[in-house]
């Protein structure tokens, strides 16, 4: 089994998140109350949020579980990037869920991203992903400031995505 390439393994669960990394914050409202949160819970911790973003997904488990390899492809053609790496930890709390994984070897960053689903006590349902990374390939190293804006960008794209999921399901269910 292949070993993380970054010391801080877990650090998206509790932060802070360490230093010598480019960090990512992006939160997202995706809907209101219990129904919607249940939702958005499964369709981040079982791969449909990345899949319906446009990621292809390949996981050695159908749900996020600690130690779950994931391999995570982006791009088009020649320019498709396949990211290996497994999850660090999950939450399946009363209003808490989520996962992070971290990156492996051949990952072309070296870091940790996470994406939580929380209820609010007022009802809304909040979508965030929070990362620390740097590059570890050479392409990642040449592509520089560049990769901390295409980050930010698929992060927005989750949660626009996620509220979409969420905004379906509620019509479905009525």
């Amino acid at each position: 089994m292949s070993t993380f390439t970054y010391p801080e393994v877990g650090a998206t669960r509790l932060g802070p998140l360490p230093d010598g990394y480019n960090h990512l914050h992006h939160r997202t409202r995706v809907g209101r109350g219990r129904a919607d949160f249940e939702t958005a819970g499964a369709a981040v911790t079982e791969w449909r949020m990345h899949r319906t973003g446009g990621a292809g997904v390949r996981a050695s488990a159908a749900r996020a579980e600690a130690g779950v390899s994931v391999r995570v492809s982006l791009g088009i053609g020649p320019f498709r990037f396949t990211a290996p790496c497994r999850v660090v930890w999950t939450a399946y709390e009363k209003d808490r869920i989520g996962f992070a994984y971290g990156t492996l070897v051949r990952h072309p960053e070296c870091g940790e991203e996470s994406f939580v689903v929380e209820l609010a006590d007022d009802g809304a349902v909040w979508f965030t992903v929070m990362a620390f990374s740097r590059p570890a390939a050479w392409h990642a190293r040449l592509a520089g400031p560049v990769v901390p804006v295409i980050q930010r960008w698929y992060a927005r794209r989750l949660g626009t995505t996620l509220r979409r999921i969420v905004t379906e399901d509620r019509g479905a269910r009525v």
